[in-house]
């Protein structure tokens, strides 16, 4: 019995022994590095496609993320979503500028210093992240409301990372942009590295700190980086948020509608334009869009139609082009150019909607003033000739038709004379002598 407690409690020293190796194994277990590729605008469609990936990686139990960054800037409610995705993540971020000559503009800069490590290659800059609003005066104090606010929201988390609150603020009141060198002097970024395998090297047993106060050591020796495409859905949803895009298909959808009310059954150009518009105002409703050019746009579109019924001599006409044009240029109201409608898209997009949609609506009104080609109607105006004499009833021959007629004005006329016809009743044509007839 004695033997046997002994050989027990041999077997549990030797467990309890070997259990921190174990531990350590399963430590340095460095599983999964999630990347994620974010070359684009910031809008909602990107801080979707952030978010997805932060939870994936929670999913895998992914070591760490990196977000391979290059963009001009962006929507700062988007940005928003995607600082708190990253400082509410189970997985350490990185966000890395690069390859190298990426930037992190604006809102690039936001998400830079929201990073658990900010990185970034050789030949990056980043900075220029003062908030602004395009198209509006704004006046003083509201301008420096924003941009208050703005700067507030950077330093609420850029302090809780030990970076320089002082050198990034700068970035939003007096639009710095900095080198990587100058970012890493100055405490901005925590590293410069060429690429993703130096970037793990550097990393690897690095300690760091987390935004919810807690720190990390990462193991990241033979780590599997695992890439994280944007989905199919993202992609198409990516270009309808890009204005000139969304401006061109609702200017294509508008003509295919057109189109089809004025060659109704052909079915084909209704449903493709419908389906463009609804996808054009699917994008335009993920941007920042002014109002008054709305107003601009419906005042175009009835002005053409006036100009179409009315007749003004081209005044209407050239009135509707200009605040098309000037509508489609102002719809956007992002804060970046690349938010923002080109003003090479609106022009070329409203002369072309205005000349083709005005064109089409001339000839529809043409056609529809035209005279009746078929039927009795048809031979009002036309010219007949007597062939039994009208007294002041006989026969004319009109179009090669014999019809009875009745003569208005003078008592009788001869065979071979030339009447107009005036009007039809019932089956009786109302003639008059021609005024050149003998």
């Amino acid at each position: 019995m004695t033997h046997v407690i002994k050989t027990v409690l041999t077997l549990l020293m030797t467990l309890f022994c070997l259990q921190p190796g174990i531990l350590s194994a399963a430590t340095a277990n460095p599983g999964v590095v999630v990347k994620l590729t974010l070359h684009d605008t910031i809008q909602p469609i990107t801080a979707d496609y952030l978010q997805r990936g932060l939870q994936e990686a929670a999913r895998q139990h992914a070591q760490l993320v990196i977000v391979s960054m290059g963009t001009p800037g962006g929507l700062l409610e988007s940005t928003r979503v995607m600082v708190e995705a990253i400082e509410n993540s189970s997985v350490p971020v990185v966000i890395f500028i690069s390859p190298t000559g990426s930037r992190a503009g604006s809102a690039g800069f936001f998400l830079l210093e929201a990073a658990d490590i900010a990185a970034m290659a050789p030949g990056t800059n980043a900075g220029a992240a003062h908030p602004i609003v395009e198209g509006r005066q704004l006046d003083p104090v509201l301008k420096q409301k924003i941009e208050n606010d703005a700067a507030a929201f950077l330093r609420s988390y850029t302090a809780r990372r030990g970076r320089n609150v002082e050198a990034a603020e700068d970035a939003i009141r007096n639009s710095k942009s900095y080198s990587d060198e100058e970012a890493l002097k100055l405490k901005l970024i925590d590293l410069v590295t060429a690429d993703d395998a130096s970037l793990l090297t550097a990393l690897d047993g690095r300690e760091i700190h987390r935004f919810n106060g807690t720190t990390q050591t990462l193991h990241l020796q033979g780590a599997t980086v695992v890439t994280t495409a944007p989905s199919l859905r993202e992609r198409l949803l990516s270009k309808l948020t890009n204005p000139d895009i969304a401006i061109l298909l609702l200017v294509l959808g508008g003509l295919l509608i057109y189109l089809e009310f004025n060659v109704p059954g052909t079915v084909v150009p209704g449903s493709l334009g419908t389906l463009f518009v609804l996808l054009s105002l699917f994008g335009l409703n993920l941007l920042p869009i002014r109002h008054t050019a709305i107003v601009l746009l419906l005042a175009a579109v009835v002005m053409m139609v006036l100009e179409a019924k009315s007749g003004s001599h081209g005044v209407l006409a050239l009135a509707g082009i200009i605040s098309l044009v000037f509508g489609l240029a102002t719809l956007v109201d992002g804060p970046i150019p690349e938010l923002r409608v080109h003003t090479a898209t609106a022009v070329g997009a409203g002369l072309g909607f205005g000349t083709i949609s005005f064109g089409l609506a001339w000839i529809a009104l043409r056609a529809r003033r035209g005279k009746v080609l078929t039927g009795p109607q048809a031979m009002i105006g036309g010219t007949a000739i007597v062939r039994t004499p009208l007294n002041p009833t006989g026969q004319v021959e009109i179009r090669g038709e014999l019809w009875q007629a009745s003569l208005r004005g003078p008592a009788s006329l001869a065979v071979g004379s030339s009447v107009s016809v005036r009007s039809i009743e019932g089956l009786v044509l109302i003639v008059e002598p021609v005024q050149d007839a003998v």
